[in-house]
């Protein structure tokens, strides 16, 4: 190929698939923002974990079964109707999820949380808030990513292993070897991230274009008849005190709306902040009107995958204890190797990274 020919569309495709790893710190966010929060709600669950999950739930693990014969579903807990086996699945779950936030061999336990997220809400399917259901498709998403590789204890472990003496020359099969499994890794990240933020534009575009087709949502009166909801009044003073104010609820209603339908659309522009500002007001809001944290959480975590890395290194850099900040103005940080060179492929370099 010559100097003033440039590659076709699959080409460039690849390469920019393949060449670099993008957005490992929003992928570090997902991670550690959805172990915590599944963990924080297993443990807000604790005192009800039986009358939800286990034997005496109505949904009895007989009917859970009979359902995934006809649904092709699975979960852990209906292996054994044991109350060990449950308990020592509910301990697996608080354990999995705590490990998989710290990011401690997080290929593997991406796939471990993967599988106990979906087995909880697999046995107990009539009894989630939308939340639920976002947390289990990010837990199948995120084993694709990289999301070990920055703010986690594997890239701890990565750096170390970085700064301690090489073990001789490496054989030119594993130098090959490496590189294709960083080329892979690569690959599945990038492509996950960005299906990731593709999942997120659906739900909030298909759950504009909903809110459209209702004539409450059209007159603004929707969220006037919400508040008046007693399974979503945790605090009915509160909510008494936002009907009160029938234009600003009808102002946020069509503004939910608008925000909702137009968000895909803005994600090319600095319009993005805004919205996302928006959208995190939005939130706040459901999870403290109508006591849906879970999905509120969810939601806000989610949104992270469209925050660039140089901002939140620098939230990072502010939300720092000013004892830890350091007196002089750092170097540039020296990032992990995510494409090595065939020639200097240090294979504990590439353990690391994953």
């Amino acid at each position: 190929m010559t100097a003033d020919q440039t590659p076709d569309p699959v080409t460039r495709a690849f390469t920019f698939l393949t060449e670099r790893a993008v957005s490992l710190h929003a992928a570090a966010v997902l991670r550690m923002g959805y172990g915590v929060l599944y963990l924080g709600f297993l443990l807000r669950e604790f005192r009800h974990r039986d009358e939800i999950w286990g034997l005496g739930s109505p949904w009895t693990p007989g009917l859970a079964r009979e359902l995934f014969g006809q649904t092709g579903g699975f979960s852990l807990l209906t292996l054994s109707d044991s109350g060990t086996w449950f308990e020592a699945c509910y301990a697996l779950a608080l354990v999995t999820s705590a490990l998989f936030a710290a990011g401690w061999h997080t290929r593997t336990l991406s796939v471990l949380f993967a599988v106990v997220v979906t087995s909880f809400h697999g046995r107990a399917i009539f009894m989630t808030d939308g939340g639920d259901n976002l947390i289990a498709l990010m837990a199948l998403y995120l084993p694709l990513t990289a999301c070990g590789r920055r703010w986690s204890l594997d890239a701890r472990r990565a750096r170390f292993r970085c700064a301690a003496p090489g073990s001789g020359p490496v054989p030119r099969w594993r130098q090959q070897a490496g590189l294709v499994r960083s080329l892979l890794a690569t690959l599945l990240h990038n492509c996950g991230m960005f299906v990731i933020a593709a999942q997120v534009c659906v739900l909030y575009g298909s759950a504009g274009l909903y809110k459209v087709q209702g004539s409450l949502w059209r007159d603004g009166t929707a969220l006037h008849y919400v508040l008046h909801l007693d399974l979503f009044r945790p605090w009915p003073a509160l909510s008494q005190l936002a009907d009160e104010h029938g234009l600003l609820l009808a102002v946020a209603g069509h503004l939910t709306v608008l925000v909702q339908v137009a968000f895909p659309f803005a994600l090319f522009s600095r319009l993005k902040y805004v919205m996302l500002a928006l959208l995190l007001g939005m939130h706040l809001g459901i999870a403290v009107l109508l006591g849906l944290p879970l999905f509120s959480g969810a939601m806000i975590i989610a949104d992270a995958v469209f925050l660039p890395d140089s901002l939140l290194l620098h939230l990072a850099r502010v939300a720092r204890p000013p004892w830890r900040r350091p007196a002089t103005t750092p170097g540039p940080p020296v990032p992990l190797p995510t494409q090595p060179t065939p020639g200097a492929l240090d294979p504990r370099v590439v353990r690391g990274s994953s």
